[in-house]
């Protein structure tokens, strides 16, 4: 079975949808200008969450374009900046609508490897988030077909990269990276400016700008595969070089150009004056009208980035590790495989914690996760150790049970510098008595209690009103007024020098404490999950809760503290 995609036309032509979108747009842009944006969830979409709410009220009225891969792209990405769950139903509709699925007799030939490649990303990542087998098959035909088209194609690029990278290390062929970016160097050949990319027929400036913005996606698939990745950053770097947007450049290769730097800077790869001119860029951009070459993706991809680089330098070179020993949950995936999930970065399901992890990386922080038992040899390149609601028999029958000595290894790298989060979570699904072997040299000690308990009865469904917390703003951690959601908490006792940041009901249900030449951040719950963060859940009834935007701040806080404790240290 391969995917066939229905390629259909729109009520609105690209150009006079990007008109009417861009007029939309550049008033919602010149109020942001004048007025601040209310919360930190604001903060991190000013440009992007208008331009793809208005892009998907006008496209509405039209019929979904299945040949855009690039607008669904810029669309999930939109999503991921603001939580507003209404992106994600847009894409997934469209996705839904495009898709059938067809004999293989219905291969006449290879695919437009571009924009197959973009849609294959979004089939693999809406099945990432849902769990559907339907958009795993999606997937999987693309890449089967487009793995065959690259490698039997020996005169156009493969411009696919990026989804074939996200799919092998999705469903662990990382033996297929290598071939992968010898395909990219492949591509490289085809890009210089000074021609014409004969195969696509487009001028070279749009190949070029493609290729910048796919290899920024993809290289971070080969954080873990050190040669292939040090072979593509020169690639990149080398072209990033060669050429910037004048003039004449089309537009939509000025916006994919854009985003891919803005990207790469904030990922580490590139220099942070590199992005000088890419904001320059899009400061013109904004202060005159659309010209009709744009393409929307690009146009919501560029967007995306701008929204994230006033931030990006703020964690530059760091990186934050999630645990994947202490929980260590595994489930089966849609290949047979085992995989990590819950609370880990690449989950992107109700159970994970991957929007933490843009959170995170927003603010230009390394995510990875450490599948073994802590040491300061394996902290040691880390700046940030998150600890979420270690298993228990009930989560897993074989926990990985927090030592004295585990203790010891990571208090003693917290009192070198290192920032822990330990985010705990209730008696029946963690392990709490285990983790107060560390909790407790820090003067932090969770209770073995059932706290912000939901009931759940037929009549009235949950009772989310006892796990609502209103924060008044003003405060060390959250200067905006927030309303969060915690279902089922423990507690926090407090001795020593830990300090309370925030109170419940008689609880203490966030603390702190400096630690050497570190510090701890402790919570009874793990709030910030995707179940409750990225706006999906039913928005009549958990749409007035802002849990993404709070993470927002609490993340920007533990950066900003420990850039304060590294320079005091300096």
């Amino acid at each position: 079975m391969r995917i066939r995609v229905r390629i259909e036309l729109r009520a609105y032509s690209t150009m006079q949808l990007s008109q009417k979108i861009w007029s939309a747009v550049q008033m919602v842009l010149i109020l942001a200008g004048v007025c601040s944006a209310t919360g930190a969830a604001a903060q991190t979409s000013v440009y992007s969450a208008p331009l793809a709410s208005q892009i998907m009220q006008q496209s509405q009225q039209g019929i979904p374009n299945c040949s855009q891969g690039l607008l669904l792209k810029g669309m999930r990405a939109a999503w991921y900046n603001s939580a507003n769950g209404a992106l994600f139903t847009y894409e997934k509709n469209t996705l839904d609508k495009c898709m059938t699925l067809a004999s293989t007799q219905a291969a006449t030939g290879p695919q437009d490897s571009w924009n197959a490649g973009l849609l294959g990303g979004e089939f693999l990542r809406m099945y990432e988030i849902t769990r559907q087998p339907a958009y795993y098959n999606a997937a999987t035909s693309l890449d089967s077909q487009l793995t065959k088209d690259c490698t039997e194609s020996s005169t156009s690029p493969c411009m696919a990269e990026p989804f074939l990278a996200a799919y092998a290390t999705a469903f662990q062929h990382d033996a297929d990276l290598g071939a992968i970016a010898d395909q990219f160097l492949r591509w490289q050949k085809d890009v210089q400016p000074s021609r014409k990319d004969s195969a696509a027929k487009q001028p070279a400036a749009i190949s070029h700008a493609r290729f910048l913005a796919a290899l920024a996606d993809a290289l971070p698939n080969f954080q873990h595969d050190k040669v292939d990745e040090q072979r593509l950053l020169k690639a990149f770097r080398s072209e990033a070089d060669k050429w910037h947007p004048d003039n004449d450049t089309p537009l939509s290769a000025k916006l994919l150009h854009m985003y891919a730097v803005l990207k790469a800077v904030r990922f580490g790869y590139l220099p942070v004056e590199a992005s000088n001119h890419a904001e320059g860029e899009w400061k013109k951009l904004i202060a005159q009208p659309l010209r009709p070459d744009a393409e929307d993706g690009a146009l919501v991809l560029a967007a995306t980035e701008m929204d994230l680089a006033k931030s990006a330098a703020l964690g530059r070179g760091q990186t934050v590790l999630v645990d994947a020993w202490f929980n260590s949950q595994q489930r089966t995936n849609a290949a047979g495989q085992r995989e990590y999930f819950h609370y880990k970065w690449n989950d992107y399901s109700d159970s994970g914690d991957s929007l933490l992890g843009h959170i995170f990386r927003g603010d230009g922080v390394n995510t990875d996760a450490l599948y073994s038992a802590p040491t300061q040899a394996n902290l040691a390149q880390a700046q940030y150790y998150v600890i979420v609601s270690p298993d228990n028999p009930a989560k897993n029958p074989t926990p990985h049970y927090m030592t004295a000595q585990d203790a010891d290894e990571v208090a003693a790298w917290v009192g070198k510098g290192g920032v822990l989060v330990m985010l705990e979570n209730d008696p029946p699904n963690a392990d709490i008595a285990h983790l107060n072997l560390l909790a407790d040299k820090f003067g932090i000690h969770f209770d073995d209690v059932l706290h912000h308990h939901i009931v759940n009865d037929k009549v009235r469904g949950d009772h989310i009103e006892d796990g609502t917390i209103h924060l008044p703003g003003g405060g060390p951690v959250f200067h905006d007024p927030h309303t969060i959601y915690l279902k089922d908490t423990c507690a926090i006792t407090l001795s020593g020098s830990a300090q309370s940041l925030l109170n419940d009901r008689g609880d203490v249900v966030m603390a702190t404490v400096r630690y050497g030449k570190g510090m701890v951040f402790a919570m009874v719950d793990p709030w910030a999950y995707n179940e409750y963060t990225d706006g999906r859940k039913n928005h009549a009834i958990y749409g007035q809760f802002d849990n993404f935007a709070a993470a927002t701040e609490l993340v920007r806080w533990l950066v900003e503290q420990h850039n304060a404790l590294a320079s005091a240290e300096n």
